[in-house]
C-alpha cells in the first residue's frame, strides 16, 4: 500500500527538529568538555531553534503567511499554552515562597523529621504523592524542585542526583495520575476507562517505583550532621496548603493561584510587604522566560513536522521493524512498536501530552492488529511518553529543574533513574506477560 504522504517531503521535515538538537546539545557538550562553566546555558536554547525554525519556513515552500500561520497553530495548541500558563505560575510561587523565608522553613522543618538516610526515597515519594494529585510533573517540580535544591546544599548531596529523583517522583504522578493530560489522552485514543488504564498502569509503574526506591536508599550517602535552625511554622502551610488542595484533586491552576495568595498571607505575618509581593510575582515570570519561549517555539516547530508527514514517516518505518519481531510474538512486537512510536514522537516534539496525541492514532492500529486491549495499549503510550519526557535532556522538566539546581539539563536527565527502570519494568513485563496484553 502506497504512503499517504510524501517520502523525500517526510524526511525533509525532519532536518530542522535535528538542527535544533545538533546545535542545542552539540554546543553544550563541547563546552563541557572544554570545562566551560555552565556550557548548555552559553547558547540558550529559544536561541539555538531560531536557525531550525528558518530552515523549517524555508522547507515548507509556502508562502510567508502560510508558514506563519502554521507556526503558530503549533506553538498555540491548547497543551502547549496550558503548559506555559502552569510555567509563569509555578514560578511565581516558587519565588513568592522563596522570598517570605517559605523555602528555609521548610527545608528546617523536613530535615528535622526525615532520616537523613531516606532523604531521597523520601522526596521521591512526596513528588510522587503531590503530581499523581496534581496531574502534572510541571507544577511539581515547581513547587519542590526549591525545597530540594536547598537541601541538596544543606546535606552535601549531589545537586544532580536530588534533581533526577525530583523528576522521578514527578513522572511517575504524571504517568498514573486520572487527571493528567497524558492519561486523557492516551485513554481517548485508545478506547478504555480511566479506571481500567490506571490499574493496568499500576502493575508497570509500582514495581519500578519499589526499585527506584531502593536504588536511591543505596545512592544516599553517609548521613551527615545537618545543623537546623528555627523555623516559622506559619511559613511552612503555604506547602501544606497546596499539597492538601492537589490531593483534594483541584485543578492546577487553582492549586499553585491558591498558594501564591495563601504564601503572601504567610509573609504578611511577618516583615514581608505588599510592593515586594507584586515583584516577586513578575520575578517569577521572569525566571521561566526560557523555558516558556522553548515551549512555544518547539510547538510551532513540530507542527511543520506533522503536517508534512515526518511523523507518518517515522511510524512506517517502526511498523516495518516490528514485523521482523512478530515472527516471535506478534504481540510483543506491537506493544514494543506502540513504546518506539510514541518515544520516536516524543524525541521530536519535547511533550508527552502532544506526542501521545500524534501517536494515538497508528497506536491504535497496531494495537486493533495485535489483539492489544486498549487499557494496555493507553498504558504504554502514557508510559514511554512519560520515560521519554523525564529523559530529554531539552524536555521542559529537565531545562526547569537544571535551572533551579544551577546544573546542565543534561545533568538532570541522566540522574532520572525511575525512568530508565519504569522502561525497563515495561519491557519485562511486555515480554514476560505476552498472552496477557
Amino acid at each position: 500500500m502506497q504512503p499517504s504522504f510524501n517520502k523525500n517531503k517526510a524526511i525533509l521535515s525532519l532536518l530542522p527538529l535535528l538542527t535544533f538538537v545538533a546545535l542545542f546539545l552539540g554546543s553544550g557538550l563541547y563546552l563541557q568538555s572544554q570545562g566551560v562553566d555552565y556550557a548548555f546555558y552559553q547558547l540558550p536554547a529559544p536561541v539555538a531553534i531560531l536557525p531550525a525554525i528558518m530552515l523549517a519556513f524555508i522547507l515548507n515552500k509556502g508562502t510567508v503567511n502560510q508558514c506563519v500561520e502554521t507556526f503558530i497553530k503549533g506553538a498555540g495548541h491548547n497543551n502547549i499554552i496550558t503548559m506555559c500558563l502552569i510555567y509563569l505560575l509555578a514560578g511565581a510561587f516558587s519565588a513568592v515562597a522563596s522570598a517570605t523565608g517559605g523555602v528555609d522553613a521548610v527545608v528546617n522543618a523536613g530535615l528535622s523529621l526525615i532520616p537523613p538516610a531516606l532523604l531521597l526515597p523520601g522526596l521521591f515519594l512526596i513528588a510522587a504523592v503531590v503530581s499523581t494529585a496534581m496531574g502534572t510533573s510541571m507544577g511539581t517540580i515547581g513547587a519542590i524542585g526549591p525545597i530540594a535544591y536547598a537541601v541538596s546544599i544543606k546535606t552535601g548531596i549531589d545537586p544532580a542526583l536530588m534533581a533526577g529523583t525530583i523528576v522521578s517522583g514527578a513522572m511517575f504522578g504524571d504517568n498514573l495520575s486520572i487527571i493528567s493530560d497524558t492519561t486523557i489522552a492516551a485513554t481517548r485514543t485508545q478506547g478504555c476507562e480511566m479506571k481500567d488504564k490506571f490499574k493496568e498502569n499500576l502493575k508497570i509503574a509500582v514495581p519500578a517505583a519499589i526499585l527506584t526506591i531502593g536504588l536511591l536508599f543505596y545512592l544516599t550517602p553517609a548521613a551527615q550532621v545537618v545543623e537546623t535552625q528555627d523555623y516559622d511554622i506559619w511559613l511552612v502551610l503555604p506547602y501544606a496548603f497546596i499539597l492538601v488542595l492537589a490531593v483534594a484533586g483541584l485543578n492546577v491552576f487553582v492549586v499553585l493561584f491558591s498558594g501564591i495568595i495563601f504564601a503572601a498571607l504567610m509573609g504578611f505575618t511577618g516583615s514581608y510587604e505588599g510592593s515586594s509581593f507584586v515583584k516577586d510575582i513578575y520575578q517569577g515570570f521572569t525566571d521561566m522566560q526560557e523555558i516558556f519561549l522553548l515551549s512555544m517555539f518547539i510547538g510551532g516547530l513540530s507542527e511543520f513536522i506533522r503536517i508534512n508527514g515526518g511523523l507518518d514517516y517515522i511510524a512506517q518505518k517502526i511498523q516495518a521493524i516490528t514485523k521482523v519481531i512478530a515472527k516471535w510474538h506478534r504481540k510483543v512486537a506491537d506493544q514494543l512498536g506502540i513504546a518506539a512510536l510514541v518515544m520516536t514522537s516524543n524525541i521530536c516534539i519535547a511533550n508527552n501530552t502532544v506526542s501521545i496525541i500524534v501517536a494515538g492514532p497508528i497506536a491504535k492500529k497496531l494495537a486493533d492488529d495485535g489483539e492489544i486491549s486498549g487499557k494496555r495499549s493507553a498504558s504504554l503510550l502514557d508510559i514511554f511518553a512519560c520515560v521519554t519526557q523525564g529523559s530529554l535532556p531539552y524536555g521542559a522538566q529537565a531545562l526547569l529543574l537544571g535551572a533551579t539546581f544551577k546544573i546542565s539539563p543534561w545533568e538532570v536527565s541522566t540522574s532520572s533513574y525511575y525512568c530508565f527502570i519504569l522502561a525497563f519494568t515495561a519491557i519485562a513485563i511486555i515480554c514476560l506477560r505476552r498472552n496477557k496484553a
